[in-house]
């Protein structure tokens, strides 16, 4: 009996210490909601955001250039008009002309002077006008001035003449190859009887 007992025993405990497989358990990655897919990370869509700006991004457009146009005359080697850069100064335009031809006086021309568009420079020519600096002050001109070589700043000098009637005079001229007579004023826009009665005594062809 005794012995039956140790045999039953000494079963049991082999079989209770044999190994036994255990499985590992897997751990499953969350899903995403039904109809829907993974969105790209933070990193790829900011990066993606940016190609897109740099793309689509609107390319500055040039600013536009500023010019004056003036007219160089008298003694220079090719006189004639002449477009330069907003801010020039009387030796700008000489240089654009040529210079200078041999034995000119440039000595009544301020040659640092600021050039103003529509305007005439006269290089050593008779009866020719000072430059805008060079004007009398204090009234009307010492004397009657040229209707086609006056600059806007002398014509703005005469009496009821300001610098916008001085251009449509000047306009004129450049439209209709300059003045042939003072009569030729009532056709300038702004000038009336009145006014033409005030400056025909001031100015000639």
């Amino acid at each position: 009996m005794l012995l039956l007992l140790a045999v039953g025993y000494g079963v049991q405990h082999f079989w209770l210490g044999r190994p036994q497989q255990v499985s590992v358990p897997v751990t499953a990655a969350p899903a995403s909601p039904a109809g829907t897919t993974p969105g790209p990370t933070p990193e790829a869509a900011a990066f993606g955001e940016a190609a897109l700006a740099g793309a689509v991004a609107p390319r500055p457009s040039p600013g536009p250039v500023v010019e004056v146009v003036v007219d160089v005359a008298g003694k220079v080697r090719h006189p004639g008009l002449r477009t330069l850069p907003r801010g020039s100064r009387v030796a700008d335009a000489l240089r654009a002309a040529g210079g200078p031809v041999r034995g000119a006086d440039t000595t009544g021309l301020n040659l640092a002077r600021v050039l103003t568009d529509g305007e005439q420079i006269l290089v050593d020519a008779p009866g020719g006008a000072p430059g805008p600096a060079a004007r009398p002050t204090g009234g009307a001109p010492a004397g009657p001035i040229s209707l086609n070589t006056a600059t806007v700043d002398q014509l703005d000098a005469l009496p009821g003449v300001g610098p916008v009637l001085a251009r449509h005079i000047i306009e004129y001229r450049d439209a209709h190859g300059g003045f042939t007579s003072v009569e030729q004023l009532r056709q300038v826009t702004g000038i009336g009887d009145r006014k033409y009665a005030d400056l025909s005594p001031l100015v000639t062809p």
